[in-house]
C-alpha cells in the first residue's frame, strides 16, 4: 500500500475538499493501493506550497497567485489540476454603513489580510465601479475573517476575503436582511481559478504513475459530489464535527458548482490562467505573466480534464 499525504488549503478541512474525502470514504483510493492521509498546515512552518517545496507532502491545494509567485524563484512545485473555476472571495458589509455598491468603499475602513495581491484586488474592484481606489482605509485583519458582527460593532465598514460558500453561510446574530455581499466575480475581478491542486517535481520524477491514478480517483470523488452534494454530508460529521450540519449542507450545495466547467473536472483553463497572470504582472505581483505556462502541467489528465460521463 502506497502511503501519501495530501495537504489541504486552510487551517481546517472545509467543504471544498469534499471530493477527496468522499473518494476515500468509498474505498476508491484503497482499492488502487493508495493509503491517503489528509493534513492541514502549521502556519508557523508555511502554507501548502512551502510543504510541497520541502517534499513533506505529496499533493496539495493552493491559490493560483501564490503558485505563480513561487514559480518565479523556485521550480519545485507544479499545478496538475484545477479545483475551483472562479473566485471564492467577497466584499461584505451591512446596510447601516450606507455602502450600497463597491464605489461606496472609497474612504471606508475595509478589513483584509493586506497582502500585495489582496490590496491590489480591493483597489481593482473599487475602481471597476467608478470609486477612488486609493482612498480606502486598510484594517489589518491578518488571517482572521471579520464577520458582520464586527461591522455592526463599528470595528470596520466592510470586509474583503470571506468566502461566499463558507464563512458567509455561517450563522450570525445579524439578521440576514441586514447583511449583503458581492462576489468578486460579479464586480469586475479578473477571471481565475481560486484553488489548484499540485505536486512536486520529486514525485513527478519518482512515480508519475501514482499521479495519474490519484487524479483519476480524485476526479471520481469530485464529480460524484458535484452530481449530488448531499452524499458528502455524512463524511464531514466525522472530520469537522465542530461545524453544524446545516452549514455543511448549505456550503456543499454552493461549492460543488465551482468544481466543474461544462461537465469537466480538473482542466486548468488558459482563459482563466492567462488573464489572471497578466493582472498580477500589471499590479507588480509577478515579473513575468507568462510564468503560468510552465507552472501548469497538463500531462496527467485527459485532454480537457475528466468528463462527468466518463467516471
Amino acid at each position: 500500500m502506497e502511503h501519501i499525504k495530501v495537504m489541504l488549503e486552510y487551517f481546517h478541512p472545509w467543504t471544498n475538499s469534499a471530493g477527496f474525502y468522499y473518494a476515500r470514504s468509498q474505498g476508491w483510493y484503497e482499492e488502487a493501493g493508495i493509503d491517503v492521509e489528509f493534513v492541514c498546515y502549521d502556519a508557523a512552518r508555511g502554507d501548502t506550497l512551502a510543504y510541497l517545496k520541502r517534499g513533506e507532502v505529496d499533493f496539495g491545494i493552493f491559490p493560483t497567485n501564490r503558485l505563480l509567485v513561487m514559480r518565479e524563484n523556485s521550480k519545485e512545485v507544479v499545478s496538475i489540476a484545477s479545483i475551483n473555476h472562479g473566485g471564492m472571495e467577497t466584499i461584505q458589509t451591512v446596510k447601516s454603513t450606507g455602502i450600497r455598491r463597491p464605489a461606496d468603499l472609497s474612504n471606508k475602513r475595509i478589513a483584509l489580510n493586506p497582502t500585495p495581491r489582496g490590496i491590489a484586488m480591493v483597489k481593482h474592484l473599487i475602481a471597476a465601479d467608478g470609486g477612488d481606489p486609493n482612498s480606502f482605509i486598510i484594517v489589518d485583519s491578518g488571517v482572521k475573517e471579520y464577520q458582520a458582527e464586527d461591522i455592526i460593532a463599528g470595528k470596520v465598514d466592510a470586509t474583503f476575503g470571506s468566502y461566499w460558500a463558507w464563512e458567509l453561510q455561517m450563522d450570525s446574530i445579524v439578521p440576514e436582511e441586514e447583511r449583503f455581499y458581492w462576489k468578486v466575480d460579479d464586480i469586475g475581478a479578473p477571471p481565475y481559478h481560486s484553488y489548484l491542486l499540485g505536486t512536486n517535481q520529486k514525485l513527478i520524477d519518482k512515480n508519475p504513475q501514482l499521479i495519474y491514478i490519484f487524479l483519476e480517483i480524485t476526479a471520481r470523488g469530485f464529480i460524484a459530489v458535484a452530481n449530488k452534494p448531499s452524499i458528502a454530508e455524512k463524511v464531514y460529521e466525522r472530520y469537522v464535527p465542530y461545524f453544524p450540519v446545516s452549514l455543511i449542507t448549505k456550503s456543499l450545495s454552493l461549492i460543488a458548482a465551482t468544481w466543474l466547467h461544462e461537465g469537466y473536472w480538473g482542466y486548468q483553463r488558459p482563459e482563466l490562467m492567462e488573464p489572471y497572470a497578466k493582472w498580477l504582472e500589471k499590479n507588480g505581483i509577478l515579473e513575468d505573466c507568462n510564468i503560468w505556462k510552465e507552472a501548469c502541467d497538463y500531462r496527467f489528465l485527459p485532454e480537457g480534464g475528466y468528463h462527468i460521463g466518463e467516471l
